[in-house]
């Protein structure tokens, strides 16, 4: 029998100061059986960094050649693409050919640098990728934040992320490893 994914429920208030938006989301996030609550908790923060009311979390991980988080175009055209952890140039290639941006965030702190060493050089031929690194001491937090039903208030300002709860309180900077190119 296969294993379901657990649902959390998230009350989401945005203040992005760098973009100037400010919005309340009411989010459903499946957790897939094999993904931790970090892996799902960097998910939920590459959704503050770009929320828009056209952002959706997907079928990415249980369905391959779709993105887990991404923005489309009314007429079904991907604007923004989002993949999450050390993905090969070659899924990568193919995420820059359907759509007009790719971010990748890595968060497994010395492998992701490890894994950007080695693929650093091929990647920089994509010009609508942009790669951010999400510090590990950043997703351990983000992990002990993680209840069935979040409530959760987001303060995005120069580029630091203050993430907050009824509990507790988190500072989080992401690392650009590469920008997308002009």
């Amino acid at each position: 029998m296969a294993l379901k994914a657990t649902v959390f429920k998230v009350q989401l208030q945005i203040a992005d100061m760098d973009r100037g938006y400010y919005q309340d989301h009411t989010l459903t996030l499946a957790q897939h059986p094999s993904e931790n609550n970090e892996r799902m908790m960097v998910r939920l923060l590459a959704f503050m960094i770009n929320a828009s009311e056209h952002l959706t979390f997907s079928k990415g991980l249980s369905v391959e050649d779709e993105p887990e988080l991404c923005e489309k175009t009314l007429s079904g055209e991907i604007e923004l693409w989002v993949a999450f952890g050390q993905s090969d140039e070659k899924w990568l290639r193919k995420a820059s050919g359907r759509a007009k941006q790719v971010q990748l965030f890595t968060y497994a702190g010395r492998s992701a640098d490890i894994w950007w060493q080695q693929n650093q050089q091929a990647l920089e031929r994509y010009r609508n990728l942009s790669v951010c690194n999400i510090p590990e001491e950043s997703v351990t937090a983000l992990g002990q934040m993680v209840a069935r039903k979040m409530n959760l208030q987001c303060n995005i300002s120069e580029g630091q992320i203050w993430l907050s709860d009824a509990t507790s309180s988190i500072m989080i900077e992401p690392v650009k490893l590469k920008n997308v190119a002009d």
